[in-house]
């Protein structure tokens, strides 16, 4: 649902930003003295870096600040008496939206590195096997005696260093396994390089005519493409739990003045909380009035006024009066971390599903390595031929490795991936095509989802009078209703009157003198309006204009995203089951699942009672697939079987989604579901030609007409095949 922020994905060429971690590992922990971290999530360009560290920089008390574009926040070396509240407003007048974030939770992740590092060893394994080729061409060609053991030894040469570096990923996890006495994939993956590489030296050492280095090296090749496809599906972003943990206020002013760490607070604490600053703990007010946006706990569409005796949750934000706030929960007692919990629970809970590589690897790996020994065993009884029989092991361990395997669904996953980018949408999780293609139900958020989450003002009425007045009232307001009237009425040409005396009244809306007379924009029931009402009786958003003797209403309305309502009739065409769940008044939702067609909905939910909605279908069958963009959205996002957010959700939503949604347009959804079940064919296709390229090529292997060479080119020949079988979804 509409969030207190909303990220976007930029596409400029300042988005190779140094990531955060660099930045951490530069300047030292973000949380130490002096030191500030602010998401400003409007960040888009380089043009935004330059005015965001250039309008920070000149504040006094800031020594430097910088922005990562990538994450959309900003990092700032400050006077330890500058806090993230004073900067806020400073940010606010230069046009970006910005939020306090704590960097000590935000973990710096390992992706770039790790996907560095993989493609650092598949470019030297792949130089290497070209180079040994080569050579190989020569011996292949008539090259004998110390010709051929010279090759042979220069081979090794390249060839058992190269294994012993870009071999790393396989032979450490299959060490891991081993260790704990169980097998996985990298087990005859590894057993496989090191038995070829080892063959090939003793052979070379005896001056032997056989010599698979090059076997050795395509299969470390090959398997490491692989791994890295494999690599690049995956999101290594950081767990949504943490995000939300980060969204907390970490130092909060006490109503004396001073700033202390949230971690000091306890309950019957005082704090203040000005307007635009996040609310840090759970409490009740006990001295000011002001309007709330709740909309990133309960989906709310507009903000809610509270006054003296009102309770107020972590994680709100405060839009236009100061409040003093009594402490009842902090840290980890809060709404705000109990949610985080939940989340950090959801997501286990889901990262349990199997892939289907996973689940024939189970399988698999075992097999291979009987039939390797079984095939030694025959050999060595038959023939008392150690070196035979062991070249033949080494030559079924080859041709059954699993390469084709380990390259069937990454090259599918990768291609959809492509595919579905091209489209619009990011895939950010391994199993997330294969969960994709199981929905059979789809439950949607409202606001900011749905809808744009943007209120736009209704045609503006005319009478320039009223709007001169308007406009000068609304300018300056934090209000939502207030900030889209004012952009309304400039975009229209209208020129904003002379007032005296302007205020913002918190929790009602702004008053000024116009002409000697008071003139009021805010409430119904401050400025002596009526509830506005659509034509079918439904009360509709409005902010009421009161002038010298008449009262004016300005309606607003949320409008679809483009793309809703035919996404919508798609998925109801193709059989699935579509609903609504909001945490928005029932007229609202109403409306909107009336326009879309959308029969099943519910208004009024806290974040708790959607994914308690979600585990109910759950409960019945019901393969989920959750479309939501806000912090009362994340549970549900967790909980469910496949999850999509738009890229301008709050973050921690777009953390725990498997799948990004890059423009405002939903038409590309019924797209990601169709290429899904697409990708789950070719992924079942690829085993079956991995399966029968194994039923012809293992009985020669066993037989003893293929050699650890042939077994290497009859390897690579399935790897390709599989590949070529992956690139159909393009």
């Amino acid at each position: 649902m509409a969030s207190t922020y909303q990220p976007g994905i930029s596409a400029c060429p300042a988005c190779d930003a140094a990531p955060m971690a660099e930045a951490l590992a530069e300047n030292g922990s973000a949380g130490a003295a002096g030191r500030l971290m602010l998401a400003v999530p409007g960040a888009h360009c380089g043009a935004c870096i330059s005015t965001i560290e250039r309008t920070l920089e000149a504040t006094p008390g800031v020594r430097s600040a910088r922005v990562n574009l990538t994450l959309r926040r900003v990092t700032v070396d400050a006077a330890p008496s500058v806090t993230a509240e004073s900067l806020i407003p400073v940010l606010a007048a230069a046009g970006y939206e910005a939020q306090e974030l704590d960097a000590t939770m935000l973990r710096p992740t390992e992706t770039d590195r790790r996907s560095r590092e993989l493609l650092m060893r598949l470019g030297v394994a792949g130089f290497a096997m070209m180079n040994v080729m080569l050579l190989s061409v020569a011996v292949w060609s008539g090259a004998s005696d110390a010709t051929r053991d010279m090759f042979h030894w220069i081979s090794a040469a390249i060839a058992l260093p190269v294994v012993a570096y870009a071999g790393q990923p396989f032979f450490v996890s299959a060490w891991t396994a081993l260790k704990v006495r169980r097998l996985n994939m990298d087990v005859p993956i590894s057993l496989a390089i090191l038995l070829a590489s080892g063959m090939s030296l003793a052979e070379t050492m005896q001056g032997g005519e056989q010599a698979y280095f090059d076997a050795a090296l395509s299969l470390t090749f090959f398997l490491l493409a692989g791994r890295w496809l494999d690599h690049r599906t995956r999101a290594a972003a950081r767990s949504a739990a943490e995000t939300l943990a980060a969204l907390d206020v970490q130092r909060v002013t006490m109503a004396d003045g001073r700033v202390v760490p949230q971690a000091e607070l306890r309950p019957g604490d005082l704090v203040r909380v000005m307007p635009g600053a996040r609310m840090p703990v759970d409490g009740i007010i006990t001295e000011g009035a002001s309007e709330l946006d709740r909309s990133a706990l309960t989906g709310e569409s507009l903000p809610v006024g509270v006054e003296e005796g009102a309770r107020v949750t972590a994680g709100e934000t405060n839009l236009t009066g100061a409040l003093t706030v009594r402490v009842t929960a902090a840290g980890k007692d809060s709404t705000l971390h109990r949610m985080a919990d939940l989340v950090a629970l959801a997501e286990t809970a889901r990262n349990r599903y199997t892939s289907l590589a996973d689940r024939a690897a189970r399988i698999y790996a075992p097999a291979v390595h009987l039939l390797a020994a079984a095939a030694f065993v025959f050999w060595f009884l038959s023939s008392g031929d150690a070196r035979l029989a062991l070249n033949i092991a080494v030559a079924v361990l080859i041709i059954t490795c699993p390469c084709a395997l380990g390259l069937a669904v990454p090259a599918v996953v990768t291609a959809a991936s492509g595919r579905l980018y091209r489209h619009g949408l990011l895939i950010k999780n391994a199993t997330a095509l294969e969960r994709l293609a199981e929905v059979d139900h789809v439950v949607f958020d409202k606001t900011g989802t749905l809808t744009l989450g943007r209120p736009v003002p209704d045609p503006l009425p005319d009478d320039p009078e009223a709007l001169s007045v308007a406009l000068a009232l609304a300018e300056g307001s934090a209000h939502p209703l207030a900030q889209a009237l004012a952009e309304a009425a400039q975009a229209a040409g209208v020129q904003a009157a002379a007032l005296s005396d302007r205020v913002e009244v918190p929790g009602h809306g702004v008053q000024a003198l116009w002409q000697g007379q008071e003139v009021r924009l805010g409430r119904a029931e401050w400025t002596g309006g009526d509830a506005a009402r659509d034509g079918a009786g439904v009360q509709t958003t409005a902010t009421w204009l009161q002038l010298p003797g008449r009262r004016l209403a300005f309606t607003f309305t949320d409008r679809l995203r483009p793309g809703a309502a035919e996404m919508v009739a798609e998925l109801q065409a193709r059989g699935l089951t579509v609903e609504l769940l909001s945490g928005d008044s029932a007229g609202a939702v109403a409306a909107v699942a009336e326009q879309l067609g959308i029969t099943d909905w519910q208004a009024g939910l806290l974040p708790e009672a959607k994914a308690a909605r979600l585990a109910q279908l759950a409960d019945e069958g019901r393969r989920v697939l959750m479309v939501g963009d806000g912090l009362n959205d994340t549970l549900a996002l967790a909980s469910a079987h496949a999850s999509i957010s738009p890229a301008t959700a709050l973050e921690a939503a777009r953390v725990v989604s498997d799948v990004v949604l890059l423009g405002q347009s939903l038409a590309p959804i019924p797209d990601a579901l169709r290429t899904a079940r697409s990708a789950t064919r070719r992924i079942v296709e690829n085993f079956g030609l991995a399966a029968t390229y194994n039923m012809i090529a293992v009985p020669l292997a066993l037989a003893g007409l293929a050699t650890p060479l042939a077994a290497a080119l009859a390897m690579s020949s399935s790897s390709i095949m599989v590949s070529l079988n992956a690139l159909r979804l393009r």
